[in-house]
Order: structure tokens, then C-alpha cells, then sequence
């Protein structure tokens, strides 16, 4: 009896290590099967990750009116405090030349008067958008700063037309009360005034594109600054003088300059009776010289950006 007690205790033994053994056993290859499928899973789950995220699409490029509207406001708020004095000294050098003018030049209804003070208006605009903004392109592209613009999802094109219209925008009061106080002054008619909400956008982009491209193309901030004032000065003289006394090489200078059409548009426009087609036609040759402009400093501001 002892002794089939003695084996029966040692096979419940066996028995139990045998079923300790094989769960031990089951576990392990369970684990085995958890690993092995983790593995596939992980490694599984990292090609789709990998493969998902080299078929991720770039971001698109912001379309041109958006991006347009955002560099305006940007450079906008950027340069109010900064300009704001200069276009005080803008204002008041035209309103000096028009006082000085004034001792040479006849009041009434004369050709010179509308001459004066319709070149003196358009030359707020040259002061600010090509004398500044050449200037301004200048510093920007020697001190780098195109290479921000140029990592940006925007088109060429709004970064150059929107720095030149924020630029322009400046050139509003400025001109506004250059052209009143002419008028008051000579003793024009007032009512054609309304002519410029056309002149001071289409003289503005002209003048800042030329500007631009100027700023752009100078391979030295020095001679975008020179250039810029050269082309501020050819403003002054071939805008503010009538042309009747300008010599003829200077007449022919006059007609490819940006602003003679806006001043040409803004003195018809002062006339007791103006002849309304003909300033239409200069404000149509305005437009188009700054179309052409304007695509001009878009090609230098690519240009630039990519060297």
C-alpha cells in the first residue's frame, strides 16, 4: 500500500512538471507569435508610413491675388512708421517748387501753370516709389534679404508687385495736397482733381517698377541709390518743365519716362473745359508703361533671386 502510494505521488509529480513544462512552453511560443507579428506589424505599419509620407505632396504655391494681398499688407505695416517723414519731405519739395515756379510761371489758364503743378503732383510719386524703392531692392539684395522671399511658396510676381504698390499707396495725401495746393495757388480749376484716382495707382506702378528693376539690377546698393535719384531728378525736370520749353533731345527724353503720361493726363484733366479723350488716351499709355514696367521688375527680381 506504502509503495503504491510512493508511485502514484511520483507520477502526480511527473504529471505536474510535464503540464508546468508545457504551458511553459505554450507561453513561450505564444510570446514567440506576438513577437514575430509585432515585428511584421511594426515593420508593416513603418513601409506604409515611409511609402505614405514619400507620396505626400508638396504644399501648393499660394495663387498670385492672395499672395499679392499678403506682401501688400506686410510691407505695408512694415514701412508706415519709416516712410511717413518722407513723404512729408516729398510733399513739401513739391510744394517748394511749385512757390518757386510760381515767380516764372502766369496763373490762370495756362499751359505751364497745369504743366507745374500736375508734374509737381506725379513727382511726390517718383520720390517715393522709385527713389525709395530702388533704394529699398537695393539693401535687399545685398544684404540677403531676397533669399527669404525667394523660400517662400509665393510667386515672383506678387513679392515685386506687392512691395511696389505698398510703396505707391504712400504717395496718396502726398499728392493730394500737392495738387490742391497748386490748383489754389495758379488759380486752376478744381472739379478734374476726381482724375487722380487714376493717375496716382497707374503713375505709381510705372514709376515703381521702374524703381524695382532698377533697385534689382544695380549690382551695388550705391548705384541703385544713384539711380534711383537720377531717375527722380529726370521726373523732376522733364515733369515739373513744360515741355514747350524743354529743347528737342529733351522732348525725346520725356516720352519714354513713366510719368509723362500721368503728368500729361493730370493736366488736361485742369483745364477749364478738358478734353476727356485725350486724357483717357494718356491714361491708357500709362497703364500699358506700367504693365511693361512692372513684368520688367519681375524679371529682375527673379533674376536676382536666383543668382
Amino acid at each position: 500500500m506504502a509503495a503504491g502510494r510512493r508511485a502514484a505521488g511520483r507520477a502526480r509529480e511527473c504529471g505536474g512538471t510535464g503540464a508546468a513544462a508545457s504551458a511553459g512552453d505554450e507561453g513561450a511560443a505564444f510570446a514567440g507569435s506576438e513577437g514575430s507579428t509585432g515585428s511584421q506589424g511594426n515593420a508593416g505599419s513603418e513601409g506604409n508610413a515611409g511609402s505614405s509620407a514619400a507620396a505626400e505632396p508638396l504644399a501648393p504655391r499660394v495663387a498670385l491675388w492672395p499672395a499679392l494681398g499678403t506682401v501688400y499688407r506686410a510691407q505695408l505695416s512694415r514701412a508706415r512708421v519709416a516712410r511717413i517723414p518722407l513723404l512729408f519731405v516729398a510733399t513739401f519739395q513739391s510744394i517748394g517748387i511749385m512757390i518757386l515756379m510760381r515767380g516764372v510761371v502766369d496763373s490762370g489758364d495756362g499751359a505751364e501753370a497745369r504743366a507745374v503743378v500736375a508734374g509737381s503732383a506725379v513727382l511726390v510719386v517718383a520720390f517715393v516709389a522709385l527713389n525709395l524703392l530702388a533704394q529699398h531692392f537695393g539693401q535687399l539684395r545685398a544684404g540677403g534679404g531676397l533669399d527669404h522671399y525667394a523660400t517662400l511658396p509665393v510667386p515672383a510676381a506678387a513679392v515685386a508687385l506687392g512691395t511696389a504698390a505698398a510703396y505707391a499707396s504712400f504717395t496718396v495725401p502726398g499728392v493730394v495736397v500737392t495738387a490742391v495746393a497748386g490748383g489754389l495757388l495758379y488759380q486752376l480749376p478744381l472739379g478734374g482733381l476726381w482724375v487722380l484716382l487714376a493717375v496716382v495707382p497707374l503713375a505709381g506702378a510705372a514709376l515703381a517698377g521702374l524703381g524695382a528693376a532698377l533697385g534689382l539690377l544695380a549690382p551695388r546698393p550705391e548705384l541703385a541709390t544713384l539711380c534711383g535719384q537720377l531717375g527722380m531728378s529726370a521726373a523732376l525736370l522733364l515733369g515739373v518743365l513744360p515741355a514747350e520749353r524743354l529743347p528737342e533731345p529733351a522732348r525725346w527724353l520725356r516720352e519714354p519716362l513713366p510719368s509723362t503720361y500721368g503728368v500729361d493726363a493730370l493736366a488736361g484733366a485742369l483745364r477749364p473745359s478738358p478734353d476727356w479723350g485725350a486724357v483717357a488716351a494718356n491714361l491708357a499709355v500709362c497703364a500699358a508703361v506700367g504693365a511693361a514696367a512692372l513684368a520688367l521688375a519681375t524679371w529682375a527680381y527673379r533674376r536676382a533671386a536666383l543668382r
